[in-house]
């Protein structure tokens, strides 16, 4: 629940962006709706990016330090509040409602970031290695859950105030075609995320700790004891213990010490560049959507329908998208992860984006024209159904698995991070690269931009049907520890 609320809050902006430029950008005696300035676009709908960046550093990090429960409920708070604050935004001007809403979205990104880590890493340290994977698949395939309902309480919500307040199209009345009530039909998408996390946060404060975090990281075996009883609702007892063998600090490598880049250094570029990549070709469609749509005439010209009409058209046409091709794809993933193996699927995910990605971009004028106008869709949703199918499902499982315990979760806030990074890079970049060089060459940037993905993906080990502790170097090192102790003991 905690990712089905990320995902719809990450992206529900994306379906009010254009109702927000009719509302407080348009000018008295233009020929065209108001818009968004591109810098007001792109900071509305990268801001959050940005706090989600911060969020994954940082309770990444937090969570190895102080355990992953203790922080999980305050990253679920945060998320609340700046739900329900964001809609709330306020100010006399748009530069001051439009500002608002962006510090309340970096905030509420912030709680988003947390999730992430934290998130995987318990499902991670809870799961078994058989079904690990689709465990781990399952958490983050509620994202596109998120995404549908995002679209779906859009089109309730524009659908009963265009039923409400009728008004014309903007060519006929370019006055009456925003109604004031308007205002609030993106305020209540916004503020309605606040609802799963609320609802959520009952059970979270409810979850023990992870027994691998109390017993590998906090060193209590009898607390870890304890905390699988309560999951497994059975009575453990920890192995009375003998006198502690001293210990081994040398084996305790930190994040920035030779030994972790020995081991763990090509992983951790390998989790990072992926997902980096992956995010800004993922971001770029997510986001811009819409402004694809729009281009190709799936969607309406905009003076053509009133304002609360242009949300609902938007928010269907992602909706649909969601259905079709990002859902599927998600649980494809979990239902094969642990069958074809992380690495097969993410090779084969970055390969046919890029496939997709060139066959949209170099006959581009040929989609445009209105007989192939739903060719284009169909294989627009495809490049959905293989990220989702692919590296947009495995970047997030295997940084949770490959990892040493007591820096797994940091390692996978900064892989998370790296790929807000890309999201950024997405949400920036794309909206002025098709704004100045055209979709053509952005799509065809993304395709380079995937056949890249595809090639970082050879430095990610695969990790199916492997405990965390063989993955992770942890069993080796225990072994190693055993048999010194017992070498020791022989000799006294």
């Amino acid at each position: 629940m905690g990712f089905f609320t990320d995902a719809y809050d990450l992206f529900c902006i994306s379906l009010v962006t254009k109702l927000l430029g009719r509302i407080y950008y348009y000018k008295e005696g233009s020929s065209s709706p108001g818009s968004l300035p591109p810098n007001v676009s792109a900071a509305v709908n990268g801001v959050a990016f940005a706090g989600t960046l911060t969020g994954q550093l940082f309770f990444g990090w937090l969570g190895d330090k102080l355990g992953r429960k203790r922080v999980y409920g305050l990253t679920l708070m945060l998320m609340v509040i700046c739900s329900l604050a964001s809609g709330l935004s306020f100010g006399r001007s748009p530069t001051s409602v439009m500002a608002t809403l962006c510090f309340f979205r970096f905030w509420l990104g912030f709680g988003i970031g947390g999730d992430y880590p934290l998130s995987a890493t318990i499902m991670s340290e809870y799961a078994n290695k058989k079904t690990r994977g689709a465990f781990i698949a399952a958490v983050f395939a509620m994202q596109g859950f998120g995404i549908l309902a995002g679209g779906m309480v859009a089109i309730v919500v524009s659908g009963a105030f265009k039923a409400k307040y009728p008004s014309p199209p903007f060519e006929k009345n370019p006055n009456r075609s925003t109604v004031p009530e308007a205002d609030y039909v993106w305020r209540i998408i916004l503020m309605f995320g606040a609802l799963p996390a609320l609802l959520t946060y009952y059970w979270r404060m409810k979850m023990p700790e992870t027994a691998r975090y109390t017993a590998l990281v906090a060193k209590d075996a009898k607390q870890a004891a304890a905390d699988m009883s309560k999951v497994l609702e059975v009575d453990l007892e920890e192995e009375q213990q003998q006198e502690k063998p001293k210990e081994r600090k040398e084996s305790e490598f930190g994040l920035f010490s030779s030994e972790f880049l020995r081991k763990h250094g090509l992983h951790l570029l390998g989790t990072t560049s992926t997902w980096f990549l992956l995010d800004i070709a993922f971001y770029s469609q997510n986001l811009f959507q819409k402004d694809i749509f729009t281009a190709i005439g799936w969607i309406p010209k905009a003076k053509t329908m009133n304002a609360i009409e242009e949300v609902y058209r938007i928010a269907r046409a992602q909706t649909l998208i969601a259905l079709c091709s990002t859902v599927p794809g998600y649980w494809f993933t979990v239902a094969l992860i642990d069958k074809m193996g992380r690495f097969r699927i993410q090779l084969m995910g970055f390969t046919f984006m890029t496939l997709f990605m060139f066959a949209l971009a170099i006959p581009y004028h040929h989609w445009t024209l209105p007989h192939n106008r739903i060719g284009f869709v169909v294989m627009y949703s495809l490049t959905f159904f293989f990220s989702n199918f692919g590296p947009n499902a495995t970047t997030f499982v295997v940084p949770a698995e490959i990892f040493p315990a007591r820096l797994r979760s940091t390692c996978h806030g900064i892989s998370a991070a790296s790929g807000k990074a890309g999201a950024m890079v997405g949400a920036f970049g794309f909206l002025y690269a098709a704004q100045g060089i055209g979709v053509q060459k952005s799509l065809i940037i993304l395709g380079v931009v995937s056949l890249l993905g595809t090639f970082f993906t050879f430095l990610v080990p695969e990790s199916k049907g492997k405990s965390l502790e063989e993955m992770s170097g942890e069993a080796e090192q225990e072994n190693e520890n055993q048999t010194q102790t017992s070498h020791e003991i022989r000799i006294a």
